[in-house]
């Protein structure tokens, strides 16, 4: 005997006899002991898929949901607490928290969380604060102000500095929040912490501005925007920055290159542009193998110059910083290695004694360019700096605050 559960407004438990492997072949359903009519269990999937979906007046006969906006149940006012998304409002009123389960998709071969993960989860937590702060409209973390006046976010410039990642399972907070940047723009600011311990494991912060979203120009902050937004804004900084540090430009003579690299359109968002983690993406895959598997990525700095398309062909650049003793750690396998003081030391000499150890401690610096390859001239995408250092196995991370 097979048993169905139907979804009708009232829920009513058959057992139909199986006959054979026809589908659609007649059977008596029986309630209670009783044969009440003949029935197909064709017909009865039918019927329960059409109960259940009179429950949502919302959908339409073709189980298609007709408004969007039933879909998404964007708050039309300011929210506390969001259950679905494991987020609540913190700081006072104005800062977000969320928290949120490391994926198995989400980590690399060693089980820790990629820098691209990261900035995922960071991008995610940002727009769900907006969307728990009752001011999102039907844009990628647009006001109801700026589609009014048809602008969208972009970010301008961000710095990520990783301390510790977490790995696979753990369960980690994520506290975001933003404040003023000049007349027009507008600081985001995150913190990533451990739930067990409470320990920090990565900050960042960002600044973002508006742009037109027809003309693709940067825009002034319209008042109606500034009102919406402000009440928000605080005066708290997950990293302080007395100066920004300047990124040289990149040529043709950069150690590494990656030339015709060429967007798809899974890699363009809601916004109909590349997505900037698809830039981080393009940086790393300059970066010499070794590297990758030797040291982590500490910090990253990003500032972008201008957006890329789905058919714009893009070169991405590389060139190893002067940083301590060692320019690049591709100068171990030389011969000989020079130092920065004048000195020349054979490489087997470092290899065999303990000097070889004190350069595993130090950081690696690596500048970074993305640029779109045209006919007459190159176009520039972002700036970059990546900051690696010895990869550790502690599991203790480093402070709480």
């Amino acid at each position: 005997m097979a048993s169905f559960s139907c979804p009708v407004p009232y829920v009513v438990r058959c057992s139909i006899a199986k006959e054979g492997g026809d589908f659609n072949r007649q059977r008596y359903a029986k309630v209670n002991g009783g044969i009440i009519r003949s029935i197909s269990e064709a017909d009865l999937l039918s019927r329960s898929a059409k109960a259940s979906r009179a429950l949502i007046p919302s959908v339409a006969e073709n189980g298609f949901v007709v408004k969007e906006d039933v879909r998404q149940k964007i708050p039309t006012k300011k929210q506390l607490v969001d259950p679905y998304r494991q987020g609540l409002i913190i700081e006072g009123g104005v800062g977000y928290r969320q928290t949120v389960v490391i994926r198995s998709y989400e980590v690399g071969p060693d089980k820790t969380a990629t820098m691209e993960s990261l900035m995922n989860l960071l991008q995610e937590t940002a727009l769900n604060h907006v969307w728990m702060s009752g001011l999102l409209s039907n844009g990628f973390g647009a006001t109801h102000g700026m589609m009014k006046h048809n602008l969208i976010w972009v970010v301008s410039r961000m710095l990520v500095e990783v301390d510790h990642y977490p790995i696979w399972g753990e369960i980690v907070e994520i506290d975001t929040w933003v404040g003023a940047s000049g007349k027009n723009g507008m600081r985001r600011d995150w913190l990533i912490r451990s739930q067990a311990t409470g320990h920090v494991y990565a900050r960042g912060t960002s600044t973002w501005v508006m742009m037109n979203q027809q003309t693709r120009r940067l825009s002034k902050m319209p008042e109606e925007v500034r009102a919406e937004i402000s009440p928000w804004f605080i005066e708290k900084h997950a990293i302080k920055e007395d100066a920004y540090e300047k990124i040289s430009k990149l040529d043709d003579k950069a150690k590494y290159m990656n030339s015709d690299l060429k967007p798809k359109r899974s890699d363009l968002d809601m916004n109909h542009h590349v997505n900037n983690v698809k830039y981080l993406r393009w940086m790393l895959e300059t970066i010499p193998d070794h590297v990758l598997e030797s040291q982590q990525l500490s910090s990253i700095i990003l500032e972008y110059r201008r957006e890329c398309g789905s058919s714009d062909i893009v070169q991405s650049l590389c060139e190893p910083e002067e940083n301590g003793i060692l320019r690049d750690v591709d100068m171990i396998e030389d011969s000989e290695i020079s130092l920065l003081n004048g000195f020349s030391l054979a490489s087997e000499i470092l290899k065999g004694g303990g000097l070889l150890g004190s350069f595993d401690n130090g950081t690696l610096r690596y500048t970074h360019l993305l640029q779109i390859e045209g006919e007459a001239k190159n176009e520039e995408i972002m700036r970059g700096r990546t900051t690696w250092k010895k990869k550790v196995t502690t599991t203790i991370p480093f402070s709480t605050q």
